[in-house]
């Protein structure tokens, strides 16, 4: 057994399990979707497991469609993308790469898979943004897998995608400081029985979706569980089998939330109004 193992007493207990329903969005595109605009995953608003391997199932594609006010994180495992925006830019992510965009006060892009990909296998998180920010510039990036800090380990491997992350097998950060206000996220790999302990700040949820393989605590595939940390810490173990795991973490906003297809905002007017600009072409203008 690997010294990060521990016994169940020990783990950390999940709450609010949730399971991923599959649906599909863009032009087709098969996906898994977790969602909440409730607030109940604060700061996050949504997770979309990108999963397919035959190629009518993905190729569509998400044609050119407008954001405002939060952020979104897209995460690579297999294939590949390309981004093009109001902005003007344009860049390709790989497996293992990640692609940032804070739309902010307003961003039309479109995400088109990699015409030579086989498949395609990645994520994208929406994280919202607080109500000072939400009419700000908006910003892009891609940031490649040398750019996010990886920590190997006998038993497993993280990668800390975007923030900093401390853990009983070391710490790693991102060239990508945080997303929204201070979140962060990571890819962890377990070994079958093998566990890792997250260093949490109390009062600050992790959320861990296993795209692969299961908890100990059982967290099945497809699902996502919140774990709140005990003595600053939060406990996990895969089961019977190798294990991967998308953890998001970061403080919650506790602000309203408003939302209606492409906009998240706080108040209904404010979501009036984004509509209004986006048919008007004001969207992408900053005063």
């Amino acid at each position: 057994m690997s010294q990060f193992t521990t016994t169940m007493n020990q783990l950390t207990t999940p709450r609010n399990l949730r399971n991923a329903q599959p649906t599909q969005d863009g032009a087709g595109v098969k996906i898994r979707r977790i969602h909440d605009f409730g607030g109940g995953m604060d700061p996050f608003l949504m997770l979309d497991e990108l999963k397919a391997s035959a190629r009518e199932d993905y190729i569509g594609g998400f044609p050119p469609h407008p954001h405002r006010g939060f952020e979104t994180l897209t995460y690579i495992l297999h294939g590949g993308l390309t981004h093009e925006d109001s902005m003007g830019n344009r860049g390709e992510v790989h497996a293992g790469d990640a692609q940032w965009m804070s739309a902010a006060h307003g961003v039309i892009h479109s995400e088109m898979p990699l015409l030579d990909s086989d498949g395609l296998h990645g994520f994208q998180i929406w994280i919202n943004l607080p109500s000072h920010r939400k009419m700000q510039a908006p910003q892009y990036r891609d940031l490649r897998d040398a750019e996010m800090g990886h920590l190997h380990w006998e038993s497993g491997h993280l990668k800390a995608i975007a923030g900093h992350w401390q853990t009983s097998a070391g710490e790693a950060s991102s060239d990508l400081p945080q997303v929204g206000e201070q979140a962060a996220l990571a890819d962890l790999q377990l070994k079958a029985g093998a566990s890792l302990t997250l260093q949490q700040p109390e009062g600050r949820s992790v959320h861990a979706y296993v795209y692969q393989g299961d908890l100990a605590q059982g967290v099945r595939s497809g699902q996502l569980a919140s774990f709140m940390p005990e003595n600053g810490q939060v406990i996990l173990q895969a089961g019977d089998a190798d294990t991967g795991v998308l953890l998001l973490t970061g403080p919650a906003l506790r602000e309203p939330i408003a939302h209606y297809g492409p906009f998240v905002m706080n108040t209904p007017a404010e979501i009036q109004q984004a509509f209004q600009d986006y048919q008007t072409g004001q969207l992408t203008t900053m005063q």
